[in-house]
């Protein structure tokens, strides 16, 4: 017996919204569309869902497929189903945006997809209804960046308190007082100092710090 013949079908899809962190500037994973309609058009990175998966795990491949790595931290956006948004068919995307460290990401792989990291700041026109799904990610981003150490999957797995805070500020778009901020930090067990020193970035040398998930755990009262 076939159902709901009285409906019209719609197409769905799902489109991923990659932030990195680099250069002290927050930065999204975009490339030219290879597909009709809109071939070579800005685009962010996405696919169709298949009859036989879930859209988190649709989402999680192609996520992979692009990037080749596994257990990134990834949450859903919304849905953005307008009836004039792909003028091909009558397509409903749900949009996902993820974290990664910039540097875990291969740059033959990058190469390979033919996609560039663009400042979040100079985005250029993208396909179809894109650019309001960065905008819709990153105020979602902003507000999650206060009550969650969403941050530390930007940055490597040591890294000095001016990376931090120069992260924070980038994806806030604001720059915040230095003093009240490291002491906010410092009063987080879940944040510790090592005994290691980085003499890249300055002369006399930064302590480098960790992120401890244990100790956050046992931690609800976090908030910057």
């Amino acid at each position: 017996m076939t159902y709901y013949k009285e409906y019209s079908k719609v197409w769905v899809s799902v489109d991923v919204i990659i932030f990195g962190f680099d250069e002290k500037k927050l930065k999204v994973l975009i490339g030219r569309r290879q597909m009709d309609p809109g071939r070579g058009e800005w685009s962010l990175y996405g696919g169709f869902v298949s009859a036989n998966e879930g859209i988190d795990d649709a989402a999680k491949r192609t996520l992979y497929g692009l990037t080749g790595l596994n257990n990134l931290y990834m949450r859903q956006v919304g849905a953005f189903g307008s009836i004039d948004r792909d003028p091909g068919e009558r397509v409903i995307s749900i949009a996902y945006y993820a974290l990664i460290n910039v540097k875990d990401y291969d740059e033959k792989l990058r190469k390979e997809h033919d996609v560039q990291w663009v400042d979040i700041n100079e985005i250029p026109i993208l396909y179809s209804d894109h650019n309001l799904m960065v905008e819709q990610a990153l105020r979602i981003m902003r507000q999650k960046i206060k009550t969650s150490p969403i941050s530390f999957q930007l940055l490597p797995q040591l890294f000095t308190l001016t990376q931090l805070q120069t992260l924070y500020e980038a994806v806030i778009g604001d720059e915040v007082d230095k003093r009240n901020f490291r002491k906010r930090i410092k009063d987080m067990d879940f944040i510790e100092k090592t005994n290691l020193i980085d003499k890249k970035t300055s002369k006399r040398g930064a302590a480098l710090y960790r992120f401890n998930n244990k100790a956050f755990t046992e931690d609800s009262n976090f908030k910057l």
